[in-house]
């Protein structure tokens, strides 16, 4: 998104979430710096109302969407004269409704699906935080950009990494990419101490902060191999041509390989805003808000293999990719069922991906035609993990 563009009117899908708050804080910062700030026309949230209430008064937020149609009320007594929507399809009717340029698809899970595919259809710039759309359904997603001459602008640190490695690359020359983890708090824990893992332990990242659902994934690298699912349909690549790296620190967000063995790598501190701000302003790189690396302070960068014994999502993640169809919604819709018992401490951790795994040996795998055979394949794997 050039500054050269009209005014940028932005629609943040997940608001209040981790993605949604540093895209808020990305905004003012750019109000501050930038001659030609965005307009933050619509925000769509959950549960959390009140964050929601302080974010629409903070940004003069002419519509919001409320999932949670029993707090609507709440929302429309505390902002008068704002348009307030709500229920399941809230987001989607917010996307189809509000006059926007741009939108955040920042909403955990296969529930941001409908309003990131309605914001594709109107040939808006998506800037997709929001990997389950393309793992569920990126067969439908994908077509539908180059169709309604969307744009979408990755904003995961390794995808951003990617996509600003290839700019002005071509896709031919690519021998692989490499997707960098930073292995999460159990990269040092022995397997069977890993599989009784607390929730409390699971949430003990090393480098980043995140939502609690996306801190799961990282601990068990269910993040990774949806990450990996994902970088098969953004860029266009087969399974053999994706690869992943431990790499601790989490500076160097992920490296392209060459077919002339050239790497090009993206760096920097491992915060979020600096993607987003990309998404917001690509192809122009105004000043950031987020810390500088300091490369003084940098002794040394580590990089290893992962343990795919251990770490049994990413295999996984490979037979998504082969099986094609409706693999992607089984194991995403999974994995979402399986995170969400944890929490209830229902399963114990190493539970997780072995439901999920269990799932897609169960459940046929369907050709993906439309959207509601991508849901219904959701709904069959949610179901058989409960």
């Amino acid at each position: 998104m050039s500054n050269s563009r009209a005014q940028r009117r932005l629609i943040i899908l997940g608001s209040t979430g981790s993605i949604g708050v540093n895209t808020l804080q990305v905004v003012e910062h750019l109000r501050a710096s930038c001659d030609r700030p965005i307009d933050v026309v619509g925000l769509a949230a959950g549960r959390n109302v009140q964050k929601l209430i302080e974010q629409a008064r903070a940004f003069n937020v002419p519509h919001v969407a409320v999932a949670d149609e029993s707090q609507a009320q709440i929302v429309r007594d505390a902002l008068p004269g704002v348009r307030v929507l709500a229920g399941s399809d809230a987001a989607l009717d917010l996307v189809e409704s509000v006059d926007a340029t741009d939108v955040m698809a920042a909403v955990v899970g296969s529930a941001g699906l409908p309003a990131t595919l309605a914001a594709v259809r109107k040939g808006l710039t998506v800037g997709l935080a929001n990997k389950e759309t393309l793992v569920a359904a990126g067969g439908l997603v994908t077509p539908l950009v180059r169709q309604y001459n969307a744009r979408l602008i990755p904003v995961d640190s390794e995808h951003s990494a990617i996509f600003q490695c290839l700019a002005g690359q071509s896709s031919r020359t690519v021998k692989r990419i490499v997707l960098t983890a930073s292995g999460g708090p159990f990269r040092r824990t022995d397997k069977a101490a890993m599989q009784i893992a607390t929730v409390e332990e699971a949430l003990k990242h090393p480098t980043w902060t995140m939502g609690r659902k996306i801190t799961i994934d990282s601990a068990s690298m269910m993040n990774k191999a949806l990450e990996i699912i994902e970088a098969h349909w953004l860029f266009d690549l087969p399974a053999e041509k994706i690869s992943v790296i431990i790499h601790p620190q989490s500076v160097a967000h992920s490296f392209v390989e060459f077919e002339d063995n050239s790497i090009l790598a993206q760096l920097g501190s491992p915060d979020m805003r600096t993607p987003i701000q990309f998404a917001l302003t690509w192809p122009d790189r105004p000043a950031g808000c987020s810390q500088p690396l300091d490369w003084s302070t940098l002794s040394r960068l580590e990089f290893e293999p992962p343990d795919v014994d251990k770490f049994k999502a990413i295999p996984l993640a490979y037979d998504v990719i082969r099986a094609g169809g409706t693999a992607g919604a089984i194991f995403n819709a999974a994995n979402e069922a399986a995170v969400e018992a944890f929490f209830e401490r229902r399963i114990r951790f190493g539970r997780i991906v072995e439901l999920v795994a269990e799932a897609l040996s169960a459940i046929e795998v369907r050709p993906l035609d439309c959207l509601e055979t991508a849901l219904e394949a959701d709904r069959q794997a949610r179901a058989y993990v409960h």
